[in-house]
């Protein structure tokens, strides 16, 4: 997709005005598999609750999950430059050089779950802007990242697991987050992590400097939040156009898919939480966003590492009601044997 109108975010707009619905056919079909599994007076909890999610966003009551795709968003932040971070900027190319070489952790939840891996640079080069001095993108610019962002289901899949990296984008997140929540600075931020002054000074400052553009979700996204966000907004909003079920991972990414709960309430019906990550901010706007996370490990991994874990868990719960014998035919059956 290439923005094509006067205004670059309209082709967007346009798109979140004619979502798709999950298929309330196979929502039902596979309702009544999963109580079938359980038997009389039991329930499969959350995992028959994973089983239909993804039934009525594949429009099969016993589908597969045979291409599941986990893809990392990385970008570099112009804010690095005012001293909020422990990492140099250069950390990101180095972490991005890691996954190429199969030695980060979410390479080995990919090879243990069988799941597709793809590392996207974003022009890790050029860094945005600092956003507490400058919008960290213009409009074309933003646009044309989400748009890209849109090509990650390309290739193909029935599972996008979408992860993030980059320094310093935690603290774009927790901007990005108060600018479309509201509360206090000390809502979105770890108050434990030594450079929480200086990024809670640094925030209040962006927002200062912005705050008569915030009104809309896009302003937002453009002015607060860096390119690993544009994309995976993107990707997130490609995949529902497609019917994908899409797995979040951590704040990064969260804060993210809340630009388009902010454009439209019902924009993340086919996305679920893959975990909550030890960050305070990501499970706050979970909250807000009324998602319950698969996970909690009380992880600090990123890079996609907790929606990789959670794609196990999805794979199995969709695996188990397309295969599973039902409760009171499996003891039918027992009872035929004996």
């Amino acid at each position: 997709m290439k923005p094509s109108s006067l205004n670059p975010f309209d082709d967007f707009r346009a798109l979140l005005q004619t979502l798709p619905a999950a298929d309330f056919i196979a929502q039902t079909e596979a309702g009544n598999q999963q109580k079938k599994l359980a038997g009389i007076g039991r329930t499969t909890g959350r995992l028959g609750d994973i089983a239909v999610w993804y039934a009525g966003w594949r429009g099969q009551p016993k589908p597969l999950v045979t291409r599941p795709l986990v893809a990392v968003f990385a970008g570099n932040h112009g804010v690095v430059e005012e001293n909020i971070s422990i990492l140099p900027q250069d950390a990101t190319r180095q972490m991005v050089d890691n996954f190429a070489a199969g030695g980060a952790v979410v390479n080995q939840v990919c090879i243990t779950h069988d799941l597709g891996l793809k590392i996207y640079d974003l022009a890790l080069d050029y860094p945005t802007m600092d956003i507490a001095k400058d919008a960290a993108m213009d409009e074309r610019g933003c646009a044309a990242t989400m748009a890209f962002g849109m090509e990650a289901i390309a290739g193909g899949t029935d599972l996008l697991c979408l992860g993030d990296m980059g320094v310093g984008n935690s603290t774009v997140a927790a901007a990005v987050a108060l600018a479309l929540f509201g509360g206090e600075v000390e809502d979105w931020l770890d108050t434990a992590d030594p450079y929480f002054s200086r990024k809670a000074e640094v925030i209040r400052a962006a927002l200062a400097l912005h705050q008569d553009h915030l009104q809309d979700p896009f302003e937002v996204l453009r002015r607060l939040g860096g390119r690993e966000f544009a994309a995976i907004a993107g990707a997130i909003l490609a995949a529902r156009m497609e019917k994908i079920p899409v797995i979040l991972d951590g704040f990064v990414t969260t804060a993210a898919a809340a630009i388009l709960f902010k454009l439209h309430p019902l924009a993340l019906e086919h996305c679920i939480a893959g975990h909550a990550s030890a960050e305070a901010g990501q499970r706050k706007l979970l909250e807000k966003l009324e998602k319950k996370p698969l996970l909690d490990l009380g992880s600090q991994l990123n890079g996609g590492v907790g929606a990789a874990l959670a794609a196990g868990l999805v794979k199995a719960a969709v695996l188990a009601n397309a295969q599973s014998v039902p409760f009171e035919q499996a003891v039918a059956q027992g009872a035929t044997v004996q």
